[in-house]
């Protein structure tokens, strides 16, 4: 094989190889990122509107710019299957540096302490591994990110933190 037909099968295998990086790695371009999950509620589970603890499972979802204010209205929060999805129907605006958690159960929508609940009183995510996609009003991608309880939460605490 000539020198030249080395490089080009190198850049090749360059290309494949970055074309092979799973979506979940990708960074994505928004100001709204997932900056954490409790994706297993303490104590035992239980999906009882009435004495479940679903209300302890929740998404964190932070207003990383410095200067735009984000309304929630329209975005998409989902599990790997999209059988477990929530959107925002009403405004929900987080100024810069500000967050919501998204709570399960049901309960008062707050501004002012940061809480939205899905009125759903099932579970979102799975206590062993999932995936969470967060989308824009748009369709398109702000965050996503994929766990494995063995891999991710060292502390098996059921908490795991994205993006500081």
């Amino acid at each position: 094989m000539r020198r030249g037909h080395i490089a080009v099968v190198a850049a090749a295998g360059a290309l494949t190889m970055l074309a092979a990086v799973p979506a979940h790695a990708t960074e994505y371009s928004s100001a709204l990122k997932i900056k954490g999950v409790q994706y297993d509620a303490p104590g035992r589970d239980s999906n009882s509107c009435a004495t479940g603890n679903t209300d302890e499972e929740y998404l964190t979802i932070k207003n990383y710019s410095r200067t735009a204010t984000v309304n929630l209205k329209g975005y998409v929060v989902r599990d790997s299957t999209s059988t477990n999805k929530f959107t925002f129907m009403k405004n929900h605006t987080l100024q810069p540096g500000d967050y919501v958690k998204l709570r399960g159960g049901r309960g008062t929508d707050s501004d002012a302490n940061n809480v939205v609940y899905r009125n759903n009183c099932n579970f979102i995510w799975n206590n062993d591994k999932d995936t969470i996609y967060l989308y824009k009003p748009s369709g398109a991608h702000a965050d996503t990110h994929a766990y494995t309880k063995s891999a991710n939460d060292r502390d098996g605490n059921g908490y795991i933190t994205y993006h500081g």
